[in-house]
């Protein structure tokens, strides 16, 4: 996701007296004869047999602080796959950025030197965003080839918290990370997922050195449920202190949160206090009372009728521009629900923070790059709206920024004095009880053909399971609407002759308060087959296909689910005539994993039998995201239960 623009911390740096060498990158240099030992790698299909980075913050000739970025990478490349992937690497340039140096050179199997032309170094651009990027276009590169390749970006100086991750899908020899900087600056660093600590070089004379070097670093894979690219080695870096003035906290959280508040919470002139009141009066919320309502309200007006733009003008961050023209960028739109929740006093917190997928927010390392999404919270009621994401609704935020840390951003008065105090708080999940998926399945055997059912299915949605199509739903308009509904069954065999359907609270200002309920009555001859004297019925299949997970190595990553769930299966079977059902016992599926009293995951199916009606229930729970890897086989137990039961089939035989 795009990243916020946090508001600047203004960094106060002395030069005099401080001498400076010339820049790292000057003096780096590729080796002119290349000599990589390749051995042991057959079975891979890709090694890095170098990877390099080296970041330098230096003064320029105006006293400016600026960052040198350079990254120097050899990969040996043995199949066709790898060769498609890595034919063309693209340079991390942007407008705003200079490219110093770039080189590039195919080392073949047989040791030839192809080093690449200026003319194979080129430029595309992104045609809806207009980002320009910068790429070297290898060729001649055949399985067992080498691509080698560097560069150095001159840019604005990232030093409130940046990300280097070194770790990957595929194993690297000679792993390095190198940060100098000028004598008066002292930089911090913390490693994550087992990386080596950096180490600070006491030896270098004009520059502060720190480095990192993993000699062999292996591999990660991607696992099925994973936070995998939060789970891999990275380190963050981020300015501690100008030795000259003492100053310190250039990422501090609680100079970011006065900042925040000041920009987000001004004082309104009277054309933009009068322009605010004019669009609370089209909310119409004087009847509402319940403070959940008249945030429902809010969101569902801004979300259908402000248009949030990619894009980085000055007046899509306007307020009275947004308030007139209802067209805002990200930073827009968050001024925007801010003024509108102080204006009907709404008691509200700023909440800052990371998606937990991509990056999990340390609370106890200050950087600014953790704070890249936001969420507003309401403490009253202890719930979160996401003002940017528009598939998103009150109540349930982007379950990836849930289950992680946040920084709050609470608003205080002194006196006539107000002013923002920043505070860690967890962010908690989604109660898996709020986000339900219930299926009621009525079978019935045609009397003439027992081939054939007749089934009702009746369906509803909660939360999570609910907030991509209840909000929507409405714009699908006739035949496409009837479509969208009869594929619910459908998506449980095409092999479905459908007689009726309708769907109910399909009006988007539902979400919330009342479920989706789909109900389709349908034909089919797709779950039962004919053996003989007997009739095998698939009736797993009408919960619909599950996921299984296999394992075959053994696993390294914890699991993470998206937002805790639940499942509500009825099944309700009316036994023909002169038959039994001799296998009912195999119904019977019971795994779950607790804590204490607290079932975390569970699956668990059952019988009644009552005359001729067999009531099966079939309900699932996963009331937990993150599951460590310790336990990993009893969460893998659970859901290869609902797999298992989906394989179910039930004999019905004569009685006599």
């Amino acid at each position: 996701m795009k990243k916020i623009k946090l508001f600047s911390i203004f960094l106060l740096i002395f030069q005099f007296g401080i001498s400076q060498e010339s820049p790292f990158f000057k003096t780096y240099h590729w080796a002119e004869s290349p000599n990589f030992n390749i051995i042991d790698y057959n079975n891979e299909s890709i090694v890095a047999l170098k990877h390099a980075i080296v970041t330098e913050f230096f003064y320029d000739d105006k006293n400016s602080l600026i960052e040198y970025f350079l990254e120097h990478r050899v990969l040996w490349l043995n199949s066709d796959e790898e060769i498609e992937e890595h034919n063309k690497v693209y340079i991390p340039y942007s407008e705003s950025s200079k490219i110093e140096v770039n080189k590039a050179r195919v080392i073949t199997k047989k040791g030839e030197i192809i080093e690449l032309e200026d003319s194979k170094i080129l430029t595309s651009k992104d045609e809806e965003t207009g980002q320009q990027y910068k790429y070297f276009a290898f060729e001649g590169i055949e399985r067992g080839s080498i691509i080698e390749y560097f560069y150095v970006i001159k840019r604005y100086p990232k030093y409130t918290g940046n990300r280097i991750t070194l770790q990957t899908s595929f194993r690297k020899e000679n792993t390095s990370f190198d940060l100098f900087a000028p004598k008066n600056l002292e930089f911090e660093f913390k490693v994550y997922n087992g990386l080596t600590e950096t180490q600070k070089d006491t030896l270098t004379k004009n520059k502060l050195h720190w480095n990192l070097k993993v000699p062999k670093l292996k591999a990660l894979d991607d696992e099925t449920y994973s936070a995998y690219n939060a789970s891999k080695g990275y380190l963050i870096y981020k300015l501690g202190k100008n030795l000259v003035n003492n100053k310190s906290g250039f990422a501090s959280y609680g100079t970011i949160s006065q900042n925040l508040y000041a920009y987000y919470y001004p004082e309104y002139s009277k054309k933009t206090k009068k322009a605010i009141e004019e669009f609370v009066s089209l909310l119409d919320l004087k009847n509402e009372n319940d403070e959940a309502a008249v945030l429902r309200k809010l969101e569902n007006y801004i979300k259908s009728n402000v248009y949030i733009s990619e894009t980085g003008g000055e007046e899509l961050k306007d307020l009275d521009e947004i308030l007139m023209k209802k067209i805002a960028n990200e930073t827009g739109i968050l001024k925007l629900y801010v003024a509108l929740l102080r204006e009907i006093n709404v008691k509200h917190e700023l909440v800052f923070t990371s998606n937990r997928q991509e990056l999990k927010f340390d609370k106890d390392f200050e950087a600014q790059n953790f704070l890249t999404e936001f969420l507003f919270y309401f403490p009253n009621n202890r719930t979160y709206l996401s003002p940017k994401d528009t598939d998103s609704r009150y109540g349930f935020p982007p379950a990836y920024l849930t289950d992680n840390y946040g920084l709050f951003i609470k608003e205080i008065s002194l006196g006539n004095i107000k002013s923002g105090i920043g505070k860690i708080n967890y962010i908690k999940a989604v109660e898996a009880q709020m986000t339900t998926d219930k299926m009621i399945i009525d079978v019935d055997f045609d009397k003439n053909d027992l081939t054939k059912n007749n089934i009702n299915l009746e369906r509803s949605f909660n939360g999570y399971y609910a907030m991509y199509i209840q909000p929507f739903i409405h714009l699908i308009k006739d035949d496409d609407k009837k479509k969208f509904i009869d594929q619910f069954a459908k998506n449980l065999n095409e092999n479905v002759e459908i007689i009726k359907s309708k769907i109910t609270n399909d009006d988007p200002e539902l979400f919330g308060i009342k479920p989706l309920i789909v109900e389709i009555e349908f034909n089919s001859n797709a779950f039962v087959e004919k053996a003989g004297k007997k009739y095998l019925f698939k009736v797993g299949e009408l919960i619909g296909q599950q996921i299984q997970m296999y394992q075959e190595k053994e696993r390294v990553l914890a699991v993470e689910s998206e937002f805790n769930r639940s499942y509500f299966r009825t099944i309700n079977i009316k036994i023909p005539a002169g038959y039994k059902i001799v296998n009912l016992d195999d119904i019977n599926i019971n795994n779950s994993y607790s804590i204490g009293d607290k079932k975390i995951v569970s699956f668990h199916s059952f019988y009644e039998l009552n005359d001729n009606v067999v009531k099966i229930t079939a309900d699932e729970h996963y009331r937990e995201n993150i599951i460590d890897v310790s336990l990993y086989e009893e969460y893998r137990k659970v859901i290869n239960s609902a797999a298992d039961f989906n394989k179910l089939t039930l004999v019905l035989q004569p009685i006599n």
